[in-house]
């Protein structure tokens, strides 16, 4: 039965806050809040029994959250999901999106109808309810399922609002005063991400951030004993957070409302609320894994109606009392809406300049035009350069003008050259450092730490916190994007625009040896969908790929790049040629073959088409191959004209990965088939097969047996040239 202890004394301090939510609840919404929880629990258990699948348990326990959150204290609007001082919601725990979608429409956005609600789980394509949170749909911040992201993203929007607010507020003008809530649940805190994610906000003391902790100790596969016996509250207060805790979470409206004005109302830290809940309330697998990820079936959800004392022959029961009780939501967003607006327009005439400013990042636009900062090409070094410092020659010119740019890495400052002049370090203001680099909230160089998942979640909160208004540049050893992969992954997922810097790309970073040395890598980010795998061969084609990623608003892009110093091409390079993904580098009439070259391996395919020329007499004509989705983009004659599709000379693409995805474009490959080596740069190379005395009489045995048999006798073959083999 439904307890009747739903609005227990409110304790000392909670009363002290004597907050307007608090009061607003106590003049009247009492009486009708037993029913609203109770419609609301049984409206899940019939949706998810509509097509026999589905989270329900979560969701029905979870139930007076929402209430608190949604009814009284978090500011939005329904009737414009995107007003820009709103508050930012984000459900960690994704599975549990019924939680959000029954909120979105009991709460008034209007694209959330109950017969969009029916559509959850079914194979309608025009679906609002996926079966985890979206974020192309209105009141869906970020899109969450992989568990750990959702509360790293938050992370990030907390970020977004501390530094914008630090950059714009004025006194008496906080036109940027949001506050981040996180919904979490058991999963989430097991995931490492989330640690890494929680530890960060707990060192920047992100005040205006509040993690929602679904209390409830199951997970899939029983009881989360099964697998954790930490003190969760210990743990967050380790990591400098505060804790609040509220024991009865499924019924006790007042003390959570209590509780998140409290969190809401923190000076110095984020804050960690700890909420016991009851999974499947009211069924009769209550606080059982079987109430997670399961349909209750026909019988169950009669069960649960009764126990909530609804009529179990009537199914998607809302009623009007229920509609009534979070009616004043439209209303109260569009008085937010318009108190925010009056504040910046009063803004406008106190700092006329700023607020010109603010208004163009609100409108997601960079504040300068930033194709006049990119370097121009006679002002590129042309003796031979690492493209990780080419890199920082172009980003440094960008991001010390461009106020937009959010740059960080994972603790490799020194070495990926992504530290302009001037810059100022993302901090609080307090904190002193033993090394002595301190900063504020207005900084935009971020120290992540070795922390690269959550450099990379964290970074499409900031992404995420409105389109174009914050654009995060990541940077580590490319290895290390592994690491980063299911985050670089939800950005592309999200169209989330970003810029990952991936320095020491190949075999040629040397002494680190095989742990440090991609070779499969890139083919993970080349089959990513929505992904911009750039690897610029030299100075000029790395401007190009900065100008490609900068114009990509709507993809992340991840720049490869080498810690040995590459030979310059500045009579063959270009950079409109790397925004069509490959364009000819040398071109060669009548050629025998097409060298294709990549990146820090171009230099191979430039000297083996010299020794081809001057020991075999043969001619070679090279491509330079920067991005494969950029030239998938391109017209079929262009594509024609580039590769040559329909000359009888075979293509050979040069490059120390594995070869998979060149199938799609050349006859053979000259690739890596093994792990790396531990050897100075130069050396791996040669180890492995990686000199143009060694490559050109294997390309050109290849073009002999295609004169004799001709190019159809590859098909279906394609060639690995490298025989140099070594044992793993």
């Amino acid at each position: 039965m439904a307890p009747t202890a739903l609005f227990p004394e409110i304790a000392p301090a909670e009363a002290s806050l004597q907050s307007t939510e608090l009061k607003r609840f106590h003049s009247g919404d009492a009486a009708v809040l037993d029913q609203v929880l109770r419609e609301y629990r049984c409206f899940i258990a019939d949706i998810c029994q509509q097509f026999k699948g589905g989270h329900p348990g979560s969701a029905m326990g979870m139930a007076a959250i929402g209430v608190a959150l949604w009814k009284y204290v978090m500011k939005y609007s329904p009737s414009n999901p995107g007003f820009f001082n709103r508050d930012r919601f984000v459900l960690s725990n994704g599975h549990t999106c019924l939680f959000q979608y029954l909120f979105l429409h009991l709460t008034g956005y209007s694209h959330m109808t109950v017969d969009q609600l029916k559509s959850y789980h079914s194979a309608r394509y025009d679906s609002f309810c996926p079966g985890h949170p979206e974020i192309e749909h209105d009141g869906i911040e970020v899109t969450t399922g992989p568990l750990g992201q959702g509360i790293a993203n938050a992370v990030g929007l907390a970020v977004a609002s501390k530094h914008l607010g630090a950059v714009y507020n004025r006194p008496s003008f906080p036109v940027v005063s949001n506050t981040t809530w996180c919904m979490i649940g058991d999963a989430c805190l097991q995931e490492g991400v989330a640690l890494e994610a929680i530890q960060l906000a707990g060192h920047w003391r992100l005040n205006n951030l509040v993690v929602i902790y679904d209390n409830n100790q199951i997970t899939c596969d029983g009881s989360v004993d099964l697998c954790n016996t930490e003190d969760v509250n210990a743990k967050m207060r380790a990591c400098g957070w505060n804790v609040i805790d509220v024991e009865d979470g499924c019924y006790n409206v007042a003390g959570l409302i209590s509780a998140l004005v409290e969190a809401r109302s923190s000076t110095d830290k984020p804050t960690f609320i700890n909420v016991r809940t009851v999974i499947g309330i009211g069924s009769a697998v209550a606080g059982d894994a079987k109430a997670h990820g399961a349909a209750f079936g026909p019988d169950g959800v009669r069960v649960i109606k009764e126990h909530f004392k609804m009529d179990p022959d009537a199914h998607y029961v809302l009623s009007d009392p229920i509609y009534s009780f979070f009616r004043d939501c439209v209303p109260r967003g569009q008085q937010a809406e318009s108190e925010w607006t009056a504040l910046v327009k009063s803004y406008g005439e106190a700092y006329p300049d700023l607020h010109a400013e603010f208004q163009k990042r609100v409108a997601g636009k960079f504040t300068a035009d930033w194709r006049s900062l990119i370097p121009s090409k006679d002002s590129l070094p042309t003796k031979p350069t690492a493209s990780r410092a080419s890199s920082g020659i172009v980003c440094n010119a960008l991001t010390g003008s461009l106020n937009s740019f959010m740059v960080g890495t994972a603790d490799l400052t020194p070495s990926v050259n992504m530290a302009w002049k001037g810059k100022v370090d993302f901090q609080h203001p307090d904190l002193k450092t033993t090394c002595g680099i301190n900063g504020n909230y207005k900084g935009r160089y971020i120290h992540w730490g070795i922390r690269e998942h959550a450099m990379a979640a964290v970074s499409n909160g900031l992404a995420a916190f409105n389109k174009g208004t914050i654009l995060p540049v990541t940077s580590s050893f490319f290895m290390f994007y592994l690491y980063a992969a299911p985050a670089v992954r939800m950005g592309a997922l999200q169209h989330l625009q970003a810029i990952h810097v991936a320095t020491h790309d190949s075999i040629g970073t040397g002494e680190d040896g095989p742990t440090h040395q991609p070779i499969a890598l890139p083919s993970l980010y080349r089959a990513m969908p929505n992904l911009l795998y750039m690897r610029p061969c030299d100075s000029e084609e790395t401007a190009g790929a900065y100008i490609a990623a900068l114009e990509a608003t709507n993809t992340p892009t991840v720049l490869s790049l080498s810690r040995q110093a590459l030979t310059q091409y500045p009579q063959y390079s270009s950079r409109d040629g790397v925004q069509k993904g490959a364009y000819v580098f040398i071109e060669e009439e009548s050629a025998d073959v097409t060298l294709i070259g990549i990146g820090a391996e171009m230099c191979f395919a430039v000297d083996a088409r010299n020794v081809l020329r001057e020991t075999f007499g043969l001619r070679a004509r090279v491509v330079s191959f920067p991005c494969q989705r950029l030239f998938d983009a391109q017209p079929i004659e262009y594509k024609r004209e580039v590769l040559q599709y329909r000359s009888s000379a075979p293509r050979v693409v040069i490059e120390a990965y594995a070869v998979n995805g060149w199938e799609r474009y050349a006859d053979a490959g000259y690739s890596m088939s093994t792990f790396g080596k531990s050897l100075p740069g130069k050396d791996a190379y040669t180890y492995f097969g990686f000199d143009a005395a060694v490559i050109a009489p294997a390309v050109a045995a290849l073009v002999a047996e295609v004169k004799q048999n001709g190019l159809e006798f590859l098909r279906g073959e394609f060639r690995d040239l490298n025989q140099v083999k070594h044992e793993e």
